[in-house]
């Protein structure tokens, strides 16, 4: 590529508390009516006094630990100054020079496929803004339900060259902040936000930068930042020069729109928030918030990888969502010991293709969570022993799991009471087997003729009128030796 771009991420994510940043209105991202999680404070009313929501600081401090960040040992709050119609205060509180973190990073390789880590500036901690709903084509109302709520703001170095590369960072980093527990970041919902600073340069010195902000969807991201690449070399191309702007990105017409010229720190007019005290690590309990950051999603998939001897894809897949790493290790645990590590890695491997698919086929068709299902860890491993024994078979394993999500009695139980164990002795078998043969001569003549799918279908008429309890490996043996 003739010019090297550069790109920075600003990273805004709503914090999982019970109450707002400074007041004690409601957090409620599901809230309908709107205006309802309102009070003077977050409504920016005169004469009051915003309160720090310790919660929400000590979310921000187990963000820091995850990414290896460093916890300043003082940190304060600043007012950002700026007028816009949902920022009912004219300024915004943020943090400007001490926030309470700094530096850390973000390894992305496992999503790359190749080596690459995000080196982070910072991660602060700030108040939301209200939400715009833009009515008709001239009218636009304000609903601060949001307005005022817990915000991470996290900031890259400039070190991403692509976006390919800066969609796998925004992927990995919403991860993280779910295994955390800090934040849903669910970007369609407007509670993860990225805003992206591209540059182009010929030489190793930065370009003028662009900024585009509020990208929702991992999609937008991807075209918002290969459409500037692309505009901006056209720019330069042309013997112009790049104009420093803050830019919006239509998803409709996938293209980058001006809004205003881009602002700098000095802009804003930061200075100490004279209502909130600075605060230090004394005020935390920083050993014991260090301890409640669970195993993350980078060290899960190497752990998983040398455990449980699964391809790449398969874990990226599972450990995608925590509930499910969770789900998954714990049927793995409840599996029968086996001498033989190949039939460990088969059972281990049953149990991936029956979650990835008969599963949460099933949870998805009933809108089912892993933390409401009744099918058990334990009894979904005991359903993947059955198979690997050819106590059932597939056909059965499906309608077992329904039966099992329906009543969360265990597979075996249900086996028992409703006679659906397989049959695999030919002595048994025999019979039907013969009657099959006598009540279809075309397919029989077929077969002798060398149409082997003649073989399947008999086999399958079979399996019909056993309701699927026949093993259908004995089945195809019996019909070739009874067909001699």
């Amino acid at each position: 590529m003739k010019y090297l771009p550069t790109i920075g991420l600003e990273v805004h994510a709503e914090l999982r508390t019970n109450t707002k940043m400074f007041c004690g209105c409601q957090n409620n991202p599901d809230e309908k009516e709107p205006n309802k999680n309102t009070c003077p404070v977050c409504l920016g009313h005169p004469g009051v006094l915003p309160t720090i929501n310790k919660k929400a600081v000590e979310l921000i401090i187990k963000i820091g630990f995850a990414v290896d960040g460093e916890i300043n040992k003082q940190f304060k709050f600043d007012r950002k100054n700026y007028f816009y119609p949902d920022l009912p205060k004219g300024y915004q509180i943020s943090q400007f020079d001490k926030p309470i973190v700094k530096g850390g990073s973000v390894d992305i390789a496992d999503r790359l496929g190749e080596s690459k880590i995000v080196e982070l500036n910072r991660v602060h901690l700030e108040e939301d803004a209200a939400k715009l709903v833009h009515s008709g084509s001239d009218s636009t109302l304000i609903d601060f339900n949001r307005g005022g709520v817990p915000l991470m703001e996290l900031v890259t170095e400039p070190v991403i060259h692509s976006a390919k590369e800066a969609v796998a960072f925004a992927k990995e980093l919403q991860l993280i902040l779910r295994y955390l527990g800090v934040s849903d970041a669910d970007l369609e919902r407007g509670q993860m936000r990225v805003d992206a600073n591209i540059s182009l340069s010929a030489d190793e010195k930065l370009g003028i930068r662009t900024e585009i902000k509020n990208l929702n969807s991992f999609r937008a991201i991807e075209g918002a930042i290969n459409y500037e690449i692309e505009r901006q070399a056209e720019v330069l191309d042309s013997g112009k020069k790049i104009k420093q702007e803050t830019l919006g990105w239509d998803d409709i017409k996938n293209k980058t729109i001006s809004q205003r010229s881009k602002e700098e720190a000095h802009d804003y007019r930061y200075f100490p928030e004279p209502d909130l005290p600075p605060m230090d690590q004394s005020g935390f309990d920083l050993t014991a918030l260090k301890l409640e950051v669970p195993e993350l999603p980078q060290v899960k998939r190497l752990r998983f990888k040398r455990q449980f001897k699964l391809f790449e894809e398969q874990i990226n897949i599972i450990v995608e969502d925590r509930q499910e790493a969770n789900y998954f290790e714990e049927a793995v645990s409840e599996l029968e010991a086996d001498a033989s590590e190949e039939a460990t890695g088969k059972k281990i491997q049953l149990l991936f293709n029956y979650l990835n698919s008969d599963l949460k086929g099933l949870m998805k068709e009933r809108a089912l969570g892993f933390d409401v299902i009744k099918i058990t860890s334990e009894n979904f491993a005991d359903l993947a022993e059955m198979v690997f024994k050819n106590e059932i078979n597939s056909r059965v394993a499906k309608d077992l799991l329904a039966k099992m999500a329906d009543t969360g009695v265990d597979p075996r139980t249900i086996v028992e009471n409703e006679g659906l164990g397989q049959i695999s002795g030919e002595e048994a078998l025999q019979e039907i087997a013969g009657r099959i043969i006598e009540n279809n001569p075309a397919a029989v003549t077929d077969y002798k003729k060398g149409k082997l799918n003649a073989l399947q279908f008999l086999v399958g008429k079979a399996m019909a009128e056993l309701k699927g309890r026949g093993n259908p490996g004995v089945l195809k043996s019996l019909f070739e030796k009874l067909l001699k």
